[in-house]
């Protein structure tokens, strides 16, 4: 009985995956259950796991190839099904091999207590290619080599695809050692210097790499691109004294880090002040439609997190209703998760309004690009110490830019800039973030 290996449903407007890496070769033996493949979409990867127990008998699709919903990547066999038995014109199957360095292991070996099937009567014991693989068939077929003169380490004289590999490489030395070597120079001509090559790069020799744009990394371009295209995107900016809210850490943090198990960091303060100012400004969490502007009256906050292989924005679903506490929680996750790889669909589905932080990275000034179909971005940066005029003298103090990015489509000038005000109003005078809700 043949299993299909097949794409699941991916969730929400997941439609494609490319194929990150093979768990498992062809002709290893499986559990219901037990990974096989990581599939690499636009938000997150996921594993594929086997539906029964068996024997991988056929890859379909190798690493890198790109995969729809519902497509086959391989073919699960019973265990005691021949895996990949050759076709009946003598021709070998063409799936590749995994790219997994697992080394390939034989099928299972008849169960103790029944007597093997007798070998029919033949002139002659049976060859290698009788005993061989089906990996190790293919792989011979492919590089045109008489399994019968590879020797066999496997059980039972068994000749196996490390086998196969083996016998290549040592041709490949024997073949080299075999060149004729270039005759010697005349004496008079060996007396001379030998000559200098040089090693530096030319114009057109120059080293370069070049490797294949992941899938996430694909799609973070195209809707960069689309957000450039289609949105009439404007960016407006102001500067806050982050005096305030320093103080009210380093007076409050010791306390609050005992009550809730974490410290309060500036996001939460962010978090809070940008739904103030949404509530004021609704067109700033809306989106537009066709013809028709669809106004938001809930409040599901993306965080930006530059994670290692590309930026990914989860969602604090209904932060108005979090804490402070609720929201540093949520964002510390949401890291850990990122750099474990284990972010979800969930985890990153939605979101009415970004907020993304280049200040962790050193950044002191950008123009965010928006996260359609959102119409806004708020953008953070370095905390820095900078003069200001302040009650008609010169004060240092730790000041942030802020940048919000917009679509002019629905978001006028003036509402932009009184939005940008309202953050810096709740950020300079925290407390008003308790007194407004």
């Amino acid at each position: 009985m043949t299993t299909k290996v097949v794409v699941p449903d991916m969730g929400e407007s997941v439609v494609e995956a490319t194929i990150a890496r093979w768990m498992k070769n062809e002709g290893d033996a499986v559990k219901a259950g037990e990974a096989l493949v990581e599939l690499e979409t636009d938000k997150v990867n996921l594993e594929v796991a086997a539906e029964r127990d068996g024997v991988l008998s056929r890859i379909e699709h190798p690493a890198g190839d790109d995969v729809k919903i519902g497509d086959v990547l391989a073919l699960i066999e019973e265990a005691g099904a021949s895996a990949a038995a050759p076709k009946p014109n003598g021709a070998q199957a063409t799936a590749q091999p995994a790219t997994s360095g697992k080394k390939e292991e034989g099928f299972a070996a008849q169960p103790t207590g029944e007597p093997p099937a007798p070998e029919p009567a033949t002139p002659a014991a049976p060859g290698k290619e009788e005993r061989a693989t089906p990996v190790a068939k293919r792989l011979a077929a492919d590089q045109g080599v008489d399994l019968n003169a590879i020797p066999s380490a496997g059980p039972g004289g068994r000749v196996t695809k490390q086998d196969v590999e083996e016998y290549l490489r040592s041709q490949e030395t024997t073949a080299e050692q075999s060149k004729p070597t270039a005759p010697r120079p005349p004496a008079a001509e060996s007396s001379r210097p030998a000559p200098v090559v040089s090693v530096q790069p030319t114009a057109g020799t120059r080293p370069e790499t070049r490797e294949k744009m992941s899938r996430r990394r694909r799609t973070i371009a195209e809707r960069l691109v689309q957000a450039q295209h289609t949105a009439a995107m404007l960016t407006t900016f102001n500067e806050i004294d982050m005096s305030a809210v320093m103080d009210l850490r380093k007076r409050r943090n010791e306390q609050f880090e005992k009550r809730n198990g974490i410290k309060v960091g500036f996001m939460s303060f962010f978090v809070k002040a940008a739904i103030g100012a949404l509530k004021i400004f609704p067109q700033v969490n809306a989106e537009i439609q066709d013809n028709d502007i669809v106004i938001k009256h809930y409040y599901d906050i993306g965080m930006a997190i530059g994670a290692e292989e590309g930026l990914v924005v989860p969602v604090l679903r209904n932060a108005d209703t979090m804490s402070f506490a609720g929201i540093e929680k949520a964002i510390k996750g949401f890291v850990k998760k990122s750099q474990d790889g284990a972010l979800s669909i969930e985890d990153l589905r939605g979101g009415t309004f970004t907020i993304t932080n280049g200040g962790v990275f050193g950044s002191l000034l950008s123009t965010p690009i928006l996260n359609p179909p959102q119409v806004a971005i708020l953008g953070l940066h370095k905390i820095e110490e900078r003069p200001i005029a302040l009650n008609g003298q010169v004060v240092i103090r730790p000041m942030m830019y802020v940048a919000l990015s917009y679509d002019h489509r629905i978001v006028d000038g003036r509402e932009a800039v009184q939005f940008l005000v309202k953050i810096k109003e709740l950020i300079e005078d925290p407390e008003v973030l308790l007194l407004e809700g």
